[in-house]
């Protein structure tokens, strides 16, 4: 390959183990929409944009003017801070993807109280834009070690008034932000059974009420998303397995960020960071929620009492499944 060659494929992020690449960026660019607003001529990357992300109630997105105060934590404390607007403005709401701030070697509570040091300005980014509603990530206060299947991870566990829920009540008063809290809860009523649980914390500190993961949530319901990824590399003291036949591994693989919001007319925001902690904030219309439902009819011909009864009849032991054959099915051709 030759000097322009290198060059071109330089330009294209062509050439192989770029210290771009290692780090979980697309050729040193945080994320698809950043690469392409810098590479693609104005028009061209608006057309783009329509594609990828779509209109939004027929227009589309525009930016938010943001205070100074939270610019000025987000490039004093290195974190993305993007922001998205959905008219009419009725609600704001924020969502948090983070790495995790200490290695998993270390003692739990420190990997825990490492990581409410690190969210603090992210927070505090968040209240000081006007933040409504504040989004953390699943099991924000620990690694993502579910995949180790081991049980010293149960010790980040804690009740749903525990350590963590404390730690950000303090923030929604602060701010009059109600703020969801994903944990691993320990259910000490019921034999400290442990569940994968969004706590819901009212904008006086207030615990709402929680939800306990029973399946994902689906868009097509006609919702507001917020899809929250992690970052980085989390690093296990004894290797695992993950089911699929593959030696033992330390790690659960890298997670590429890139959290964003989905509306429930399908458009969507640009992402956040594939490699950096991140604040990503738009205000979105409730309104579109009612509007889309209408517009499909969903609720209109959906009829729930054949789903409760088929239902019923399926959690039988006794349950077969309707099969319904084609009398002809064996009867030889002419």
């Amino acid at each position: 390959m030759d000097k322009n060659e290198e060059e071109i494929a330089a330009q294209n992020g062509n050439l192989e183990e770029s210290s771009s690449t290692k780090d979980g960026s697309i050729c040193g660019y945080e994320s698809l929409h950043h690469l392409l607003s810098v590479n693609l001529k104005p028009h061209l990357y608006k057309e783009v944009s329509r594609l990828l992300i779509g209109l939004n109630c027929g227009k589309p997105l525009e930016l938010i003017a943001l205070p100074e105060a939270a610019k000025a934590l987000s490039s004093k404390h290195d974190f993305d801070l993007q922001e998205l607007l959905r008219e009419p403005q009725v609600v704001r709401v924020g969502l948090i993807q983070n790495s995790v701030a200490l290695p998993t070697t270390a003692p739990l509570l420190d990997q825990k109280r490492a990581i409410f040091q690190k969210l603090k300005p992210i927070i505090d980014s968040a209240g000081a834009s006007g933040v409504n509603i504040l989004c953390l990530q699943e099991a924000w206060m620990m690694p993502f070690a579910f995949c180790t299947r081991e049980k010293r991870w149960c010790e980040f566990a804690e009740p749903v008034d525990g350590e963590s829920t404390r730690f950000l009540q303090e923030y929604a008063r602060k701010y009059n932000m109600v703020i969801i809290s994903p944990i691993l809860e320990r259910d000490v009523n019921h034999g400290e059974t442990l569940w994968n649980t969004a706590i819901i914390i009212g904008n006086h500190g207030n615990i709402i009420g929680k939800h306990r993961k029973a399946r994902n949530a689906a868009i097509a319901n006609s919702y507001f998303v917020g899809s929250i990824n992690r970052v980085g590399t989390e690093t296990f003291p004894n290797p695992f397995t993950s089911g699929d036949g593959k030696p033992q591994h330390a790690d659960f693989g890298h997670f590429y960020g890139s959290s964003h919001f989905s509306a429930p007319d399908a458009s969507c925001t640009p992402s956040l960071s594939r490699y950096k902690d991140g604040l990503l904030i738009s205000d979105m219309d409730l309104n579109l929620c009612r509007q889309l439902k209408d517009k499909w009819g969903f609720r209109m011909t959906a009829r729930y009492e054949l789903y409760a009864d088929l239902l019923a009849r399926y959690l039988k032991p006794d349950f077969e499944p309707q099969v319904i054959s084609d009398p002809l099915l064996h009867k030889k051709s002419l």
